[in-house]
């Protein structure tokens, strides 16, 4: 198969275009070389990344794949008219269909954070990203009531990534807590979480796998020891059974599915369903 280049050309700043098309390239056994073109919001930068476009079709001696969520009608018609790759106007694609099934314009809106100063949601979003960062790792227990959700799991299980993405995507306040050895030979959750059980969800892993990524951050420990990666995992998981917590394994799953399937089942009130 000949060499490809994907393009992600956006008059904002191209998230949705790249995400999407991604998605897309992902049911392919190919790994085009992708090329990012945020902010191409002027006829001048149309043309200069159709001229980019070109060259990169003459190079690689096939049509690049151009992803495209420019709603600018006079940057996308140049887009249109003068690209020599195969243009793949998603918005189009379902704006158009939409709007003749609702009976309304679109408002043609560019990207999702435009005037954010206006924005309620933007300011909850970044007040939800400090709030996790504040409650990381069991840092503070100060304001633990305000948490839509409460992660728990033995060090290193993906609690802080999870924590912030779910912060980031959907503006949820997310605190996490590490359980650690003091907590499993009290056998009993730590007791500051106790009264926010109803917001607990629960991280586990694979133990060889924990005990490969503690390696990396501190070889040959006994922190990072299989011996006792299965035996804090074991305990973890049985804490978590006693006290009715509902938990799963991150080993073979993305930040991505965690969160979905930690929506599915928490269902934090501010958010609609």
């Amino acid at each position: 198969m000949p060499h490809r280049t994907a393009f992600f050309i956006s008059d904002g700043t191209g998230i949705t275009a790249e995400t999407f098309a991604n998605a897309i390239l992902a049911q392919f056994e190919i790994k085009p070389h992708r090329i990012r073109m945020p902010f191409i919001d002027s006829v001048d930068k149309a043309h200069q990344a159709v001229h980019q476009i070109h060259h990169c079709a003459k190079v690689d001696g096939s049509r690049p794949l151009v992803f495209t969520t420019v709603v600018n009608m006079e940057v996308l018609a140049v887009l249109k008219a003068g690209c020599k790759g195969m243009l793949i106007d998603m918005f189009g694609t379902f704006i158009a269909p939409i709007e003749a099934e609702l009976g309304i314009k679109s408002n043609h809106r560019v990207g999702r954070f435009s005037d954010v100063t206006r924005s309620k949601e933007y300011h909850d979003r970044i007040e939800a990203i400090n709030f996790t960062l504040a409650h990381d790792d069991g840092q503070t227990h100060v304001d633990l009531a305000n948490s839509d959700l409460i992660l728990i799991g033995v060090s290193r299980s993906g609690k802080t990534p999870t924590s912030l993405y779910l912060a980031m995507q959907f503006g949820l306040k997310v605190s996490n807590y590490p359980l650690i050895p003091e907590d499993f030979e009290r056998r009993q959750l730590p007791p500051a979480l106790v009264p926010y059980k109803k917001k607990l969800f629960g991280l586990t892993i694979n133990p060889e796998r924990l005990s490969e990524i503690r390696n990396e951050r501190k070889a040959n420990s006994r922190y990072a020891s299989l011996v006792n990666c299965r035996y804090e995992v074991s305990e973890a998981e049985a804490m978590m059974r006693r006290a009715g917590v509902r938990w799963l394994s991150t080993t073979s799953k993305s930040i991505e599915e965690i969160s979905t399937i930690i929506l599915q089942e928490i269902k934090p009130e501010r958010l609609d369903y």
